[in-house]
């Protein structure tokens, strides 16, 4: 292999790749990241065998070839050199870094043993603009579980019902559930969260269109340069839309902005408590009042005005109740709930694409 390419280039797609080469696998070769010549482009690829990463860049190919060098040195040796035309030229299991300053060697293992994951075969194939997936993406990731006891809360889970395609995740705590629009294809597909943030991070704010092509097992994404590949995770998503209330007897509407600081304020009072915060309707005075006790601390009670209907209060996470309150885009934010054990719900009231829903605490 002998490949000419540009240090920009070569960074941008070792920074995209390597973070999914894991160093404490059994296998030494999945710390690796893999260069291939294809078709007068050089690919890198990397693999934790659940998700891959390749990302295509230009190159000027003499001879073609491949080999895998650790992710993590070759990433960082990269980023350390100057900008310019890097060579790389491949001897045997070496390959060889110069450029006008440097000139180095680094200690490769076979291609050959690297694992691939297999192609997607007979499955669906559907697009949609990036920017719009990459927006969705943060406002509903954040609220899918961690907690790998319960493997189906750790995916995000995208589905079409009615004709509209939904993303959606939840940890049983909260739930976030937002609606991309048409779309013809049956789709059911529960994707890990892991996968979704390494997507978020290689989607760009200028790409076109992301692509997506998925069977029963796996699915592909493609933006740009870039393909993510992930096995999706086995189960059955809870029927979370049964959760999600239309009516409510208690609702507000104040400015986003308001409903960010008393909260702001109130959670610092909140930390003895595990985030605890009381919130408090006032239909008559067109109130919301939150309010926080901490013992060694003192108390807070701070309030915005709203449009209200009806009169109640009830106990949430302020914490959860934060992070709601920044995946909402509008400048407005109406909140509602029933009893004081119903789940309450978050929306923007100029825009029905979006619905938080934050479980509430026994006070």
């Amino acid at each position: 292999m002998k490949v000419q390419v540009t240090q920009e280039n070569l960074n941008r797609a070792l920074s995209s790749v390597a973070r999914v080469a894991n160093s404490r696998n059994a296998l030494p070769i999945l710390s690796n990241v893999l260069l291939k010549t294809t078709n007068n482009r050089l690919s890198l690829s990397a693999t934790n065998l659940d998700i891959a990463i390749t990302h295509y860049i230009g190159a000027k190919v003499g001879e073609e070839g491949s080999i895998t060098v650790p992710a993590r040195l070759m990433q960082d040796f990269v980023s350390s050199l100057p900008g310019g035309v890097i060579d790389l030229e491949l001897l045997e299991t070496k390959l060889k870094v110069t450029t006008d300053q440097y000139k180095s060697t680094v200690n490769g293992i076979m291609a050959d043993d690297f694992p691939v994951m297999p192609p997607i075969e007979g499955g669906a194939s559907w697009a949609m603009p990036s920017t719009a997936f990459k927006r969705a993406l943060q406002q509903v990731i954040f609220a899918a579980s961690s907690d790998e006891s319960r493997p189906v809360l750790t995916g995000v889970y995208l589905h079409v019902t009615d004709g509209q395609l939904y993303m959606a995740s939840t940890d049983s705590y909260r739930l976030a559930e937002k609606r991309l629009g048409p779309n013809s294809h049956e789709i059911s597909l529960l994707v890990p969260a892991t996968a979704m943030q390494d997507l978020l991070r290689i989607i760009g704010d200028d790409d076109g269109e992301l692509r997506v092509t998925h069977n029963d097992q796996q699915l592909l994404f493609q933006v740009g340069d870039i393909e993510l590949t992930a096995r999706l995770v086995e189960g059955v998503y809870p029927p979370y839309r049964k959760l999600i209330p239309s009516d409510f007897t208690t609702q507000i509407t104040l400015k986003k902005s308001d409903f960010v600081n008393v909260t702001k304020v109130s959670s610092l009072f909140a930390r003895e408590s595990a985030g605890s915060v009381t919130l408090e309707v006032n239909e008559e005075a067109g109130t919301l009042s939150i309010r926080s006790i901490a013992s060694q601390l003192g108390e807070n009670t701070a309030t915005a005005n709203g449009t209200a209907k009806g009169s109640g209060s009830i106990t949430l996470n302020s914490r959860y109740l934060l992070d709601a309150l920044g995946a909402l885009a509008g400048d407005e934010i109406t909140f509602g709930f029933n009893g004081k054990l119903e789940p309450t719900l978050l929306t923007d009231p100029k825009a029905g694409d979006y619905v938080h829903i934050v479980m509430p605490l026994k006070s």
